[in-house]
């Protein structure tokens, strides 16, 4: 495909896909987005680490830069937030990285992000949480944190079916659930916004079973399945089911054990096959306490949409907060990476701003590419520098031994670490 103002690298090759696997050169062309607001400071940064881990590992990723949010506005023009030739870029290349995106009032979008998991069917967002040695975490034993969640990334509230109150659609839905379906005894009187909760059966097996072939792979001994379907038994209580039921039928009994009633047993009282992946229930409100009370336990979990976003971001914190926290979302054969972090405007530009989860979020970009070993140099350097006291303004803070630099020193330290320890 020919660009009008993307400029796409000379001497890198596509990531292409054939006979169902994915096809990486050793000089793939990765697009990115720098992002909005602390974007234009931790993505030239974390390119810099990315590119140095790459080459230190005899790789030579070629970056395309594209265009979201005030970028795409400042080169395509004021209406413009997520220009065409930046999803076909996305589409084209099969792997992406971006940084924080805002969407603006009025741009059209609910949310740019959502608009590009659902644009591209990005239906798994995954987030590793695991602590770095030197970050202040509020646990007494943050170490403990080793757990990657599944997220369902195009349904639920992500779908965006909701009317607002006031208006004749709102009054239309209303008068169809109570006069038709009966439930005229459910909703107060007066005003009210109203919303619709899909969750599919696609929808749900597709997530579970990418978080069982994950465990699998990675040697995970257990995928706990949240949702809170005590309540929403139709909607939340049927992701269980559709879950358990890829576990149960999809998978040998000696590679992936389906809990009966875990939702309501502990799991030592479950007879599990020897090295066989367990695959259990449990609910959301539940589960956040246990997540502190007995966070080691876990190991990969995968939920419904809003679950997702809660539990995820509560995983954060205990690892320090989500400044470092990365995350992906991935779809058939594709895989944007992006940080948990929001664009923080009001530090926009001041070169202060910590790239830690953009440059893991890169680390699991080359995973998925197979750069197993360039990942895991990414992770010691930057726990190199975190734990030598080297750290950005947050981390600087909340720690009397630091030394506190710049964005753009923090990525040079990361990078000295990097030739240091490859």
């Amino acid at each position: 495909m020919s660009y009008d103002k993307v400029e796409v690298p000379e001497g890198g090759e596509k990531v292409t896909v054939e006979n169902d696997e994915l096809q990486v050169p050793e000089n793939p062309i990765i697009p990115m987005i720098h992002g909005d607001g602390i974007g234009q400071d931790v993505g030239p940064a974390a390119q810099k680490v990315l590119q140095k881990a790459a080459e230190e590992t005899g790789r030579d990723p070629h970056w395309m830069r594209v265009y979201a949010g005030q970028s795409a506005r400042d080169k395509y023009g004021e209406d413009v937030n997520l220009p065409d030739e930046t999803v076909e870029a996305l589409r084209e290349h099969r792997v992406a990285i971006k940084g924080p995106l805002t969407t603006p009032v009025g741009a059209g979008f609910r949310s740019l992000n959502v608009a590009l998991r659902q644009t591209l069917d990005l239906y798994a967002n995954v987030r590793p949480t695991y602590y770095l040695d030197g970050v202040p975490s509020p646990m007494k034993a943050p170490e403990e944190m080793d757990m990657v969640t599944f997220r369902e990334n195009t349904e639920d509230v992500y779908a965006g079916i909701e009317w607002e109150q006031g208006t004749e659609e709102v009054e239309k839905v209303r008068n169809f659930v109570e006069d038709e379906m009966g439930f005229d005894e459910t909703m107060h009187e007066g005003p009210i916004g109203l919303g619709l909760k899909p969750i599919s059966e696609k929808g749900s097996k597709r997530l579970v079973r990418e978080a069982i072939d994950y465990a699998i792979e990675n040697d995970r001994d257990k995928v706990t399945l949240v949702h809170k379907g005590n309540i929403m038994k139709f909607t939340e209580g049927q992701f269980g089911t559709w879950g358990m039921e890829v576990a149960d039928e999809e998978y040998p009994d000696d590679e992936v054990f389906a809990a009966p009633d875990s939702l309501w047993e502990e799991q030592d009282e479950v007879d599990i096959p020897e090295d066989a992946v367990m695959v259990e229930e449990r609910l959301a409100d539940a589960m956040l306490q246990w997540m502190q009370l007995r966070t080691d336990e876990f190991d990969v979990l995968a939920m419904p949409n809003l679950n997702g976003d809660y539990l995820s971001d509560a995983a954060g914190a205990q690892i320090g907060g989500l400044g470092i926290a990365p995350g992906a979302n991935f779809g058939e054969h594709r895989c944007l990476a992006e940080p948990v972090h929001g664009s923080a405007p009001k530090r926009a530009g001041q070169d202060k701003a910590n790239p830690t989860a953009l440059i893991l979020s890169g680390r699991l970009l080359f995973e998925y590419l197979g750069w197993d070993d360039t990942g895991k140099l990414i992770r010691d350097a930057v726990e190199e520098t975190i734990s030598s006291g080297t750290v950005t303004y947050d981390l600087a803070r909340q720690r009397e031994d630091a030394e506190k630099v710049s964005t753009t020193e923090y990525a040079e330290a990361i990078c000295d670490n990097i030739e240091d320890l490859a």
